[in-house]
């Protein structure tokens, strides 16, 4: 499915570092773990709602949410675009309160077409429920009329503000379990109500998740527990980890790997330090012309981690065509567009390691649901064991919610 090459030298991994996590599992304080197994039944849930049939008219579908309430759902939807399972319904997202980006959604948009799903943890998010005024004032909805209470949809903390509206005015509701933040909340209905609805096997994403949970706590993952110790022990040496992820795919799982690594990591330690580490995503072959010139002769403070599909499952070949005064490009003719950006993620990862770069590399055999959740449970490992090793609290931001405070006063 996914396998892991490191091309950098690092100690033999703790194995107590293994069981950090497994305590820490077991503890019940984290409950991200458990999401693979599907414990609530949610996606039962999710079946049965998306089988009704004002469920199923609707062509489009509207994220109402920001942070880790749409990052990952837009990471997979855009992962997974190309393949057979995805129908044809719209995937649209009211992230951001920039208001040019608010009204170009917002365009064309019918209410009996459309299903909107609120999502918020705490509830009461500033840009969500914003966006949610908004849309009933447009669509001129009381919170009794049968529109709304057909079209929308809300996720959210059992008890939270959002589950107390919906449950007055009878809308349906599916809840977050309260131990999964909102970063680590893709594998819960944050994630698989919408991509259920737009075509994906939500069990086979569960299930790729679940082959790596179940190998890592067999403590088959060694070369990930080394990774996340080298990333922690040379953090002050190499304080930039690069995410070169090959394939246009990977722009928005690039964006979650940034808010997962960065709101995770970047914390005061129990002794008072500041710690952290800055995440980079590029994609390839596209920032080959530019971000690499930085990583081969700029400062060595970095580390980077390239990912590469093997197989694109569909790969148009490069015409035999030799034109006039370009000859020297030649030598590519008759090869493939994927054989192409498969040898420049090989040649560019040689140019790194060269320089003597710490790099590791992720080879993706295909690109399905099953990769996909492996790859999100990947990278939520990958930063609990950083976590825990940097001796931070991964699951809380206090700086964040600093920033929500001021902004409170500003409008009081």
């Amino acid at each position: 499915m996914i396998r892991q090459e490191l091309f950098f030298d690092t100690k033999r991994p703790d194995a107590d570092l293994y069981d950090r996590l497994a305590r820490e599992a077991r503890s019940g304080e984290v409950g991200y773990y458990r999401l693979p197994e599907d414990p609530q039944g949610v996606c039962d849930e999710i079946a049965a709602y998306i089988e009704k049939d004002d469920i199923k008219s609707c062509r489009t579908i509207v994220v109402v949410g920001i942070g880790g309430s749409s990052l990952g759902t837009k990471a997979i939807d855009r992962l997974l675009f190309h393949t057979s399972n995805r129908n044809k319904k719209r995937l649209l997202f009211l992230e951001n309160v920039d208001p040019i980006e608010q009204q170009s959604i917002m365009k064309g948009l019918k209410l009996d077409e459309s299903l909107f799903i609120i999502i918020s943890k705490s509830g009461s998010t500033i840009e969500t429920t914003s966006h949610f005024k908004y849309l009933l004032e447009h669509f001129n909805l009381s919170f009794e009329d049968e529109r709304f209470k057909r079209q929308f949809v809300f996720i959210t903390d059992s008890g939270s503000p959002l589950d107390r509206f919906g449950a007055k005015y009878g809308l349906k509701v599916f809840h977050i379990p309260h131990n999964v933040g909102g970063r680590f909340s893709v594998l819960s209905a944050v994630g698989l109500l919408p991509l259920a609805l737009v075509g994906y096997d939500i069990k086979a994403l569960l299930s790729g998740a679940k082959t790596l949970k179940d190998s890592f706590f067999a403590k088959n993952e060694d070369l990930m527990v080394k990774k996340a110790h080298y990333y922690a022990t040379h953090a002050g040496q190499y304080p930039i980890n690069v995410l070169f992820s090959y394939g246009s795919a990977f722009e928005e799982f690039n964006a979650w790997y940034v808010q997962l690594w960065a709101e995770s990591l970047g914390k005061i330690d129990k002794n008072g330090e500041r710690r952290g580490l800055t995440p980079v995503g590029l994609i390839g072959s596209v920032d080959q012309h530019s971000f690499l010139q930085l990583i081969i002769e700029g400062p060595k403070n970095k580390t980077v981690t390239m990912i590469k599909i093997e197989d694109f499952e569909t790969d148009p070949k490069i015409p035999d065509i030799s034109l006039p005064y370009l000859e020297k490009t030649d030598y590519i003719n008759g090869h493939g567009f994927g054989e192409l950006l498969g040898a420049q993620c090989d040649a560019t990862m040689q140019s790194i390691v060269d320089q003597g770069v710490s790099v590791d590399r992720l080879v993706i055999e295909r690109l399905d649901e099953k990769s996909a959740g492996y790859l999100i449970f990947y990278y939520e490992l990958l930063t609990s064991l950083t976590g825990a090793l940097l001796e931070v609290n991964t699951y809380d931001q206090p700086g964040v919610e600093l920033g929500k405070q001021i902004l409170k006063s500003k409008f009081s």
